[in-house]
């Protein structure tokens, strides 16, 4: 019997030994396979860094901080005493946080109250309402300040029409210029911003625990704040983060619709680089700002990374 078996005990032992060596031989080549995938992404990635991110990205930055540090005798931090020591630099910082929290927190509200508005009580024309407000956001910010003035100006249609209908001696409507219509263009320019991440956001709720909430007699404000709220927040704060980041950085509205005594930090960047030329210092400006923004852009990251987080848990 053992004579009979052990042909067969062999041919199994040299099938097994087969069967070992092509799976090492597949491991051998898989491995291979995924250090030349991951050598190739790092090539790829240093050919970005050095003729993609380089000259577009890298090289300015460096040139931006390197004037901002540059002075009469070499290196130093003069041109960061004459930013911070021009008397004019702490009501250009005011303005500039007062405007940001005006128009962004105003264009936060509005959005979220759209988002629910498009998602919790659909109406005829709903969609193309989002449409529009997702074509909305390709628009340059100078057009929307130009639409205003032809609007709301002094002689814009709509004061004009108002001055007409009731028989003034003046169009009635003359805000435009100043904050008041900064804010106003900047709250209806951002405020689509805003919109698009919180729509998300409520696409992930669970709509039974809404359901359910309403079922056991909750009102509307207490679905809101307790239930819809504590699970949207981060696509919400995802939104009004990218709103203020955005907010800081407006330039165009401004230039349009900013009069001579509303000085913010990016017009205040520009006039020290084009008007005084003091490019050190429009530099230490410019580099404060940059801190400002990156900031701003790492916490989006951040809340963004946790939304993300959050929506895969619950699918």
């Amino acid at each position: 019997m053992s004579s009979l078996s052990s042909p067969e005990a062999s041919a199994s032992l040299t099938a097994s030994a087969a069967a070992d060596a092509r799976r090492s031989a597949s491991a051998a080549s898989h491995e291979a396979a995924v250090k030349r995938r991951r050598r190739a992404a790092q090539w790829h990635l240093l050919f970005i860094a050095v003729f993609v991110l380089g000259p577009l990205v890298i090289y300015p930055l460096v040139r931006l901080v390197a004037l901002s540090l540059s002075g009469p005798h070499g290196i130093g931090l003069q041109a960061y005493s004459a930013f911070f020591g021009n008397p004019e630099t702490r009501g250009v910082i005011g303005t500039t946080l007062w405007i940001l929290f005006a128009s962004a927190g105003l264009a936060s509200l509005l959005g979220v109250a759209l988002a629910s508005l498009l998602f919790f009580k659909p109406f005829p024309g709903a969609r193309m309402v989002t449409r529009f407000l997702e074509l909305f956001v390709a628009f340059p910010s100078f057009l929307v300040a130009f639409t205003l003035i032809f609007l709301y100006g002094s002689q814009g249609s709509v004061s004009i029409g108002l001055q007409r209908l009731f028989h003034l001696q003046a169009p009635p409507l003359d805000f435009l210029f100043g904050v008041g219509g900064v804010i106003l263009a900047e709250v209806v320019f951002y405020a689509p911003f805003v919109v698009r991440p919180t729509l998300a956001s409520f696409a992930t709720l669970d709509m039974r625990l809404i359901e359910a909430a309403r079922s056991l007699g909750a009102s509307g404000s207490m679905v809101a704040f307790k239930v819809i709220l504590p699970l949207a927040w981060p696509g919400i704060a995802a939104g009004t983060i990218l709103c203020f980041l955005l907010t800081l950085n407006e330039f165009g509205i401004l230039l349009v619709l900013g009069s001579a005594h509303l000085i913010t930090l990016p017009v205040a960047i520009y006039s020290s680089a084009t008007v005084d030329l003091d490019l050190p210092t429009a530099a230490a400006g410019a580099v404060v700002m940059l801190i400002m923004s990156l900031s701003l852009y790492a916490l989006y990251r951040q809340v963004n990374r946790r939304k993300v987080k959050g929506a895969g848990h619950g699918r």
